[in-house]
């Protein structure tokens, strides 16, 4: 299977995604788009652009035209719309020109894990971490992926709970092949 786990920042993405890689040995993990544009020497600017967040978008695509199974990627194409939408600047994102392909590089899904921000909150931020945006992109990906405005036909499961609860509830989620 191939299977996105998405979320706005300090949700819990990446450690689900390290715990789903020793769950599962088979698959191979593919780091989120920021990770790779800064190890490729992308400087990005404090705060991310609008432009930093395109570039994101676009490599985000670009990872999962590659057909290989078994695969978990950290973040998908609609972490970047959820932040371009809730971005200061959102009126320079023309999310109607990026549709298209994003749909077309959902289609090489099976599944997206949505990670969101849970009451009480399960992650400590640091005094410098911006709450309103990390807030305002959790409900952005949670009205994109729970309520589908945009036509994006993908699978979404919704986890929550501790490390443990969030990672037994994907696993009861895949087809017994797929582990």
């Amino acid at each position: 299977m191939r299977i996105a786990v998405s979320g706005t920042h300090r949700s819990g993405k990446s450690t689900l995604i390290e715990e789903l890689s020793d769950l599962l040995p088979s698959y191979v993990t593919v780091d989120e788009p920021y990770h790779q544009l800064e190890e490729e020497g992308y400087a990005f600017a404090t705060p991310p652009s609008v432009e930093d967040f395109e570039a994101q978008l676009a490599r985000s695509i670009a990872n999962l035209e590659d057909d290989a199974r078994d695969v978990l990627f950290d973040r998908c194409p609609v972490d970047f719309i959820g932040y371009l939408l809730a971005h200061e600047d959102c009126d320079a994102f023309d999310v109607d020109a990026w549709l298209p392909r994003v749909r077309r590089a959902l289609q090489k899904l099976d599944l997206i894990v949505l990670v969101g921000i849970e009451r009480p909150d399960r992650i400590a931020l640091s005094a410098s971490e911006d709450e309103e945006l990390r807030l305002a992109v959790d409900e952005k990906l949670k009205e994109l992926l729970l309520d589908n405005p945009y036509a994006l036909d993908v699978e979404v499961l919704e986890v929550e709970g501790a490390l443990r609860a969030r990672a037994k509830q994907v696993l009861e989620h895949l087809p017994d092949a797929s582990r």
